[in-house]
């Protein structure tokens, strides 16, 4: 994936400010940065949600703006806050969006049937989507994601709400899927799950991008909490307001 001068305002604030950043193919690469920061906006623009005011979007050298059904066929995409067809049972929105994107009804029920598996959502097939609780969305959203096999996938917040077996799970299907050829760009509030399990990462802060490339040269040396908020500044030293001790 390539992105080269993003730009997006909403009315006078600036959400993303000219963000050009390339993803190497095959890698699992982070976007980190704390809250307001740009980061869904920028992805949302990157994978055809929202269009940007300025600035191009590239999959595997696809305009995702100018020629967009080509580009989503090889995109998978969980957006944060995107509401689901939840009328449906989880079985019924993966078949669905199997359907959209044109697979086989064999090969479609094949790969739901897995996904339901690797997510342990199969005792959840048959509920409406609208009584799951915020991890089983979060879960059968991926599944969505995944029922194509996409060449990239952009994840924002895969493991919000999610409990600690199934981010595992998901952990080891993303580990496979980057193994094995496919892109992943993850954005996400936890430091320490993307220092473990990216090999990139970006910071943007304020709707700029601050610092790019593998995690290693980007933490230099400290970890990559420590790293983040020396860059992006607005930590406070200190024990609390008198008040809030009790002792």
């Amino acid at each position: 994936m390539q992105l080269t001068g993003l730009h997006k305002r909403f009315g006078e604030k600036v959400a993303v400010e000219g963000l050009s950043l390339t993803v190497p193919t095959g890698s699992f690469y982070g976007l980190v940065g704390p809250n307001g920061a740009g980061k869904t906006t920028t992805l949302s623009m990157a994978t055809g949600l929202l269009q940007p005011d300025a600035g191009q979007a590239f999959i595997h050298g696809v305009d995702v703006w100018r020629n967009p059904v080509e580009a989503k066929r090889m995109l998978g995409n969980l957006a944060d806050g995107v509401k689901l067809f939840d009328r449906l049972t989880g079985e019924q929105l993966v078949t669905y969006t199997g359907m959209l994107f044109g697979l086989p009804h064999d090969e479609i029920a094949r790969r739901t049937a897995d996904l339901l598996s690797l997510l342990d959502m199969t005792e959840a097939a048959g509920v409406l989507v609208v009584d799951y609780s915020a991890g089983m969305t979060k879960k059968i959203a991926l599944a969505c994601a995944l029922v194509h096999a996409p060449r990239v996938l952009v994840l924002d917040e895969p493991f919000e709400s999610v409990d600690p077996v199934s981010a595992a799970n998901i952990q080891d299907i993303l580990t496979g899927y980057v193994a094995t050829g496919g892109t992943v760009i993850v954005s996400s509030h936890s430091m320490d799950l993307v220092q473990r399990m990216c090999d990139h990462v970006a910071v943007v802060a304020g709707g700029r991008l601050l610092v790019a490339g593998t995690v290693d040269d980007v933490r230099a040396g400290q970890s990559l909490q420590d790293r983040f908020v020396d860059l992006v500044g607005g930590r406070r030293h200190g024990e609390g307001p008198e008040w809030l001790r009790h002792s």
